[in-house]
């Protein structure tokens, strides 16, 4: 048995990660029940409990047999993600959790009450262990890939984060998750498709989903073109982040090392495709790096990409860079920040400098990578 305080980590094991209540969608669950030999309602009692009351405890779901509740929460409810560790910062209003996935694999997630609205917590997810993409800048870049996520990994994120903040752990007192953005470790839409079934997840009415407004869900990603015209087509209102970081093709090359395959131009023109068929405004993040890409010139530049697609479909996010362990690369004087806000400002494009939550524990942009110690 571990002393107290000290951490316990589960062992390894390979293979995909079991079947989940949220890898399955309303008609998927009332088939899997029956499966099981129990009658098909069992599945929206199940879904209430987890999804409306973010219970997994079989002795708490009186309304259903006993004879009948480990065998349904053992088969649909099985853990996928445990904390190994929380870190509060911000007053105790940000929250980073380490979590260990049911095989041995660690990511991390991020949880946010901000003070000028109590009523608004985000969470921030992950969607794989580590990431491919490999942007120099990025200590989850840095550490590459181990896996994707499965759905319902990505979705136990947001419930059990919706069950500390119910219990009133954050700073503020008890509260709900009213948005997720697909900002944590990993590259959304390289894992497609479990990202696309936690999204419905997340925007499903309660008890079929947690009944967050899709309007309050983010997906980011580095520029993946063809992925981004796929989303356009799935008939959602979710808001596209596109991490850009650079306007020009050799410094965005060297940063968002896609940039190779998709160039800036093809990934602003799918990021216009999609506020054209989503009407939904696309944000353009940029992470402002020292003497690499904080010139005013390239502020015009950017300017003059996003308004020669149009006037109003479009927020820049500039992002003052959050240190990673051995980067040789820093944040810009306040002043260039100023002079870059002002010149994309000059174009008519709105402009909101990113608020850099949690950079004291690392769990800021950028910042998250994985260690158990």
């Amino acid at each position: 048995m571990p002393r107290p305080g000290e951490l316990q980590l589960t062992p390894a094991r390979r293979g995909k990660p079991p079947r989940h209540l949220a890898d399955l969608d309303v008609d998927a669950r009332r088939e899997a029940v029956s499966e099981l030999g129990e009658r098909p309602f069992r599945a929206d009692q199940l879904s209430r409990h987890y999804f409306a009351r973010f219970l997994a405890d079989p002795e708490a779901m009186t309304d259903i047999p006993a004879s009948a509740r480990s065998g349904l929460v053992g088969e649909l409810l099985p853990p996928l993600v445990s904390p190994v560790r929380h870190q509060d910062t911000d007053g105790g209003y940000t929250r980073k959790t380490l979590w260990q996935l049911f095989d041995g694999s660690f990511v991390e997630s991020v949880m946010m009450r901000y003070t000028a609205s109590r009523d608004r917590i985000t969470v921030c997810v992950s969607s794989q262990a580590g990431c491919g993409m490999n942007c120099p800048f990025c200590a989850t870049g840095q550490q590459g890939l181990t896996r994707n996520m499965s759905a319902a990994e990505i979705v136990e994120q947001v419930v059990a984060s919706a069950r500390m903040a119910g219990a009133g752990e954050l700073a503020g007192g008890p509260g709900r998750i009213t948005n997720v953005v697909f900002m944590g470790m990993g590259e959304p839409l390289a894992n497609y498709n479990a990202v696309l079934s936690a999204v419905r997840r997340f925007i499903d009415p309660v008890p079929a989903g947690l009944g967050i407004s899709q309007r309050s869900v983010t997906v980011s990603t580095v520029g993946l073109a063809p992925a981004i015209d796929r989303l356009a087509e799935e008939d959602l209102s979710v808001t596209l982040a596109l991490s850009l970081h650079a306007p020009d093709d050799g410094l965005r090359d060297e940063l968002v090392p896609v940039n190779t395959r998709w160039k800036v131009g093809e990934a602003l023109d799918a990021a216009r495709r999609y506020f054209d068929r989503t009407g939904r405004r696309v944000s353009i993040e940029y992470a402002l790096i020292r003497d690499i890409n904080d010139h005013e010139w390239r502020a015009d530049l950017l300017g003059e990409l996003l308004t020669e697609r149009g006037r109003g479909w479009v927020h820049v996010n500039p992002i003052p860079l959050n240190p990673t362990p051995g980067s040789r690369w820093t944040a810009s004087d306040p002043e260039v920040e100023r002079a870059f806000v002002a010149a994309l400002e000059r174009h008519g494009i709105s402009v909101t400098v990113r608020d850099t939550r949690g950079r004291d524990i690392d769990g800021a942009c950028g910042q998250l990578a994985t260690s158990p110690t």
